[in-house]
């Protein structure tokens, strides 16, 4: 099987011939837009040897006045279509010249994570806490962006979506009620305009915090979960978090442990012993996007472990 069938078929419950895998990086400021964006993005798909092909979505938002009280959000920015011209046109380009090799996937941040880029991360959380009804008009306008840039995706040829999603973080609300009411809505009104592609990834974030619980987010769509391990002050197994999702999983490996840091050997010890308890549909990968300065022959080398696993 090529990659493309491996992976369709991970996501429609068949079992690998080998163990797919992937890591996800951001390239520098030159290489965010343009034929230079493609380039790079296919330079690291083709010398690591993954099995899909990540976009990274770079865009910056435009300078905003902050909000100042929860009823500012409602004024928070709505963008045209041809606001997302730029990372569209990566997309479109990385379709015509991967999609053939490989499936190729947009990523996605929640519309959460984008009121957090417009009007920061003090303010959202705060605003939130003290009165969420007056946030939630933007919320939704969050929403629209991101609806608008997975339709420009989506029509560029992509293949499907890695969405990121957080706000149920434990820190965060001090509990899961503002979570499921005003946050978790709109993820999945981004998920109900994706839920026909060919192969989507749920990536529950803990960049900003871990979770106590994953509850709120098994009954998120997506063909594959990709999550950190260490939830509740327990860590589970690859094996575990696949049956609490009831889907394969992708991880396993930590993106600031021996990934960042470790020789190849070490990076290929620490691989088979994920592998040796990971479910038999599972893709090797980190809990979430490895330090842009991670060398790109540590990747390749747990890539090389999890495609020879089978055959060891």
């Amino acid at each position: 099987m090529n990659k493309r069938e491996t992976l369709l078929g991970l996501a429609a419950g068949q079992a690998p011939d080998y163990v797919p895998a992937a890591f996800f990086l951001h390239f520098g400021p030159q290489f965010h837009q343009g034929q230079a964006a493609v380039d790079k993005h296919l330079e690291f798909f083709r010398y690591t040897g993954m099995d899909l092909v990540k976009i990274q979505y770079e865009q910056i938002l435009p300078p905003a006045p902050p909000p100042v009280r929860p009823a500012d959000w409602a004024n928070a920015a709505r963008y045209p279509p041809e606001f997302f011209l730029a990372p569209v046109a990566v997309a479109r380009g990385l379709a015509e010249a991967a999609k053939r090799e490989a499936l190729v996937i947009m990523t996605v941040y929640s519309p959460f994570m984008w009121a957090r880029r417009w009007g920061g991360e003090a303010a959202l959380t705060a605003h939130l806490r003290q009165d969420p009804e007056a946030v939630k008009p933007g919320l939704e306008i969050m929403t629209e962006n991101v609806i608008q840039l997975v339709r420009g995706c989506r029509q560029a040829g992509v293949d499907g979506f890695y969405v990121s999603t957080q706000g149920g973080e434990a820190h965060r609300f001090g509990g899961r009620g503002l979570f499921e009411k005003y946050v978790k809505p709109t993820d999945l009104a981004v998920w109900a305009e994706i839920g026909d592609c060919a192969f989507n990834v749920l990536h529950v974030c803990d960049y900003e915090g871990p979770y106590a619980d994953l509850t709120p987010f098994l009954d998120y769509p997506g063909h594959v979960v990709n999550c950190s391990l260490q939830v509740g002050g327990r860590a589970l197994s690859p094996l575990e978090a696949a049956q609490l999702f009831g889907r394969p999983f992708m991880g396993g490996l930590e993106r600031k442990g021996v990934l960042a840091a470790g020789s190849p050997g070490q990076i290929r010890a620490a691989a088979q012993a994920v592998l040796a308890q990971a479910p038999e549909r599972f893709m090797l990968a980190a809990d979430c996007t490895v330090p842009s300065e991670t060398p790109w022959g540590n990747l390749k080398a747990a890539i090389e472990a999890a495609h020879a696993w089978r055959h060891a």
